[in-house]
């Protein structure tokens, strides 16, 4: 067994990590590794033998951990990585911030980055996953990023070595970030907090946003640009080629697609992580056979589908 570095965080072995998803399955971590603060995190990596993989995890609500687990360290970061700053109409958040949070205390200083209260997770992961909504992406706003390498060395990243797209970017493997710089335009406290307040509302009109999910299940199939803006004269919905499929409210064991909205994939109460996934490739098989197009998955699903022997 890799004799592991001793940090001044938590470094737990054989984590269980499913009450860490929003889904509420997966099996454990080889290792479960907490920094303490930025020079532990990167002294930690400094130390860890590079042939050892590693996850970055933030808040898993975009995630299906399978069953097996995960055969990494996965780091997972808190306190000391969620604060948020604000200057003139620039914001910078620490990864662990939740979108909302930062959404809100950049609304009450006059900051427009509402698109972000209503995205489920944290700071890292919308960068990440070039995370928008309502014809908004993270993309839009971002300044830059730091990130700790593989080999402890913090570095700045630029739009241009992020190569942001649709639900994608070029984060190097292995590379945690740790914090984020947005722009947004100028906005009166007030109205951008009645606009919150709206899109809240038709957040949780259309959306199970009370049932245990991971928000929305697979992209939508066609109409983004290189950027990650929609196009919406060629745009599809991925919830209407799953409708036309016949696959709302569709099961498998404790999964289901929702009859509230058709692109979000639920847990009801006893789901798997086999159960979930599998579900969803029913949706795919369903909806190719279907119109003939292949959905792809929005929610990351990593590890082994059966526990290490």
């Amino acid at each position: 067994m890799t004799e592991m570095p001793t940090p001044r965080g938590r470094l737990t072995p054989h984590r269980p990590l499913n009450d860490l998803t929003w889904l509420r399955v997966g099996g454990p971590a080889d290792w479960l590794f907490q920094p303490a603060d930025l020079a532990d995190l990167q002294d930690f990596l400094a130390a860890l033998d590079p042939a050892v993989p590693v996850f970055p995890m933030g808040v898993g609500s975009n995630l299906i951990v399978r069953d097996g687990g995960i055969r990494a360290v996965v780091i997972r970061l808190g306190r000391g990585f969620n604060g948020i700053a604000i200057d003139g109409n620039r914001v910078t958040a620490g990864v662990a911030a939740l979108d909302a949070h930062v959404a809100k205390r950049a609304a009450a200083a006059g900051v427009d980055l509402t698109f972000l209260r209503t995205i489920p997770g944290s700071i890292g992961g919308a960068v990440r996953m070039n995370a928008g909504c309502y014809g908004s992406y993270t993309a839009d706003v971002f300044i830059s990023a730091r990130a700790v390498t593989r080999a402890g060395e913090l570095v700045t990243l630029t739009s241009d070595d992020l190569n942001f797209r649709y639900r994608q970017t070029d984060l190097p493997e292995g590379w945690v970030l740790v914090d984020a710089t947005f722009e947004g335009a100028s906005g009166d406290p007030a109205m951008l907090e009645a606009r919150m307040a709206d899109q809240l509302a038709k957040r949780d009109a259309t959306q199970p946003t009370k049932d245990r999910s991971a928000g929305s299940t697979f992209r939508n199939p066609a109409g983004f640009s290189s950027t990650g803006r929609a196009d919406d004269t060629h745009e599809l919905k991925a919830w209407k080629v799953i409708d036309d499929a016949g696959m709302r409210g569709a099961r498998r064991g404790g999964a289901q697609m929702s009859e509230k909205h058709s692109n979000f994939l639920i847990n009801t109460g006893d789901a798997t992580a086999a159960d979930l996934e599998g579900l969803g490739e029913d949706v795919r098989k369903r909806v190719y056979d279907s119109s003939g197009i292949t959905l792809e998955w929005e929610i990351m699903r990593v590890g082994e589908t059966t526990p290490a022997g």
